[in-house]
């Protein structure tokens, strides 16, 4: 349903190399060199105040972190995520993976920038003026199973078949009604995500199609989508969790960082 923007080399060493020094450069991610309002704070305890190293018509994102102290904390990648999503929604950032660290902003000059620099420029050009949101719909259960016993005869005969028995004895009935529900909404959701893209388009310039994450997931979208459309997008899911009112809860997030439309590929340095 879209693709994504593969920008190579930008993903950086998990470690630094110079154990000899207690700092060393974390990248949260790539933008044009005139970015306005970087966000003050990074991760780490205490947070690293954050910094522009600039390169040409591209900086990264960088503050220091003590490579004595291991990243992975759950506030680290909220961190990570929390500083992308504020830039994203300022101007394009090509965000990296959580955990990426060279030894200082020279290594970050040398290593990352210099060689990629019209690779991650042509990128970020290609981003300007759009961010990513995710547009999320969950079935309500009760409602949604309800629709299947309705439109499957097999179903609702095996729902008057267990009722009032014993786990036990309708065993073999409970798996197969479980798996006629499974298989329904697995099509009631390829269903509904064709028709919320049909119901949002025009507010988007690019669509990519999530894998659900939970067993009750109708739809998730990963949309691209122009900065100044923000308002039509927000009226356009609106309309369609009124027209889904009581079957599915719709949510809209963002702006946030294009996780989904650029894709940073691992490169040994």
């Amino acid at each position: 349903m879209g693709r994504s923007t593969k920008v190579s080399g930008a993903s950086v060493p998990k470690q630094a190399t110079r154990r000899t020094q207690n700092l060393a450069s974390y990248v949260y991610g790539i933008v044009l060199a005139d970015s306005k309002g970087t966000p003050q704070e990074g991760l780490g305890d205490p947070a690293g105040k954050v910094k522009l190293v600039r390169h040409g018509e591209i900086a990264a994102l960088v503050s220091d972190v003590d490579v004595d102290q291991p990243l992975g904390q759950p506030g680290d990648y909220l961190a990570h995520e929390r500083l992308l999503d504020a830039v994203a929604a300022k101007g394009p950032v090509l965000p990296f993976r959580f955990g990426g660290v060279l030894t200082d902003v020279d290594a970050v000059v040398e290593e990352l920038l210099t060689p990629h620099h019209d690779e991650f420029l042509a990128a970020l050009e290609e981003l300007k003026g759009q961010a990513e949101y995710t547009v999320r719909g969950r079935y309500a259960e009760q409602a949604v199973l309800w629709e299947v016993i309705e439109e499957n005869p097999e179903a609702a005969g095996l729902l008057e078949a267990i009722r009032g028995r014993s786990e036990d004895a309708t065993r073999n009935e409970r798996i197969r009604l479980g798996e006629i529900i499974a298989a329904a909404l697995e099509a009631k959701r390829d269903a509904d995500t064709q028709v919320a893209l049909d119901a949002l388009e025009g507010h988007y310039t690019e669509a990519l199609v999530r894998e659900p994450t939970h067993e009750h997931d109708a739809v998730l979208l990963a949309l691209l989508v122009k900065t100044g459309d923000r308002k039509g997008l927000e009226r356009a899911v609106s309309e369609l969790s009124e027209r889904w009112e009581g079957r599915v809860e719709m949510r809209l997030l963002g702006p946030l960082a294009p996780y989904d439309f650029v894709v940073a590929q691992a490169e040994e340095m």
